[in-house]
């Protein structure tokens, strides 16, 4: 009975532990993020898959709706979304 106790209480340790060390860095941007500039994140991201586009080619609309629907399928974080946007937008 002693050992069952025992067991439990160091995986809910555990358990408590780690849950803390997620909530509190859960939210936090990764260094390897926020240190880089939207034009650097999509050459990173966008020629995974496919050609990047110039910025020039599509509106501020047309950019926003891209970006909402690669934010999803490319697996961004919310930061590197709004930095890429950020960057399209800023090719006028």
């Amino acid at each position: 009975m002693k050992m069952k106790i025992k067991i439990i209480t160091t995986v809910a340790g555990f358990i408590i532990a780690f849950s803390s060390v997620v909530f509190m860095n859960g939210c936090a941007v990764p260094a390897s993020i926020a240190n880089k500039t939207g034009a650097q994140l999509w050459a990173e991201n966008c020629n995974r898959c496919h050609n990047a586009p110039d910025p020039h080619n599509f509106s501020d609309d047309q950019w926003d709706a891209a970006i909402e629907h690669m934010h999803q399928k490319a697996i961004l974080t919310d930061t590197e979304a709004k930095k890429i946007l950020a960057f399209m937008k800023s090719a006028d």
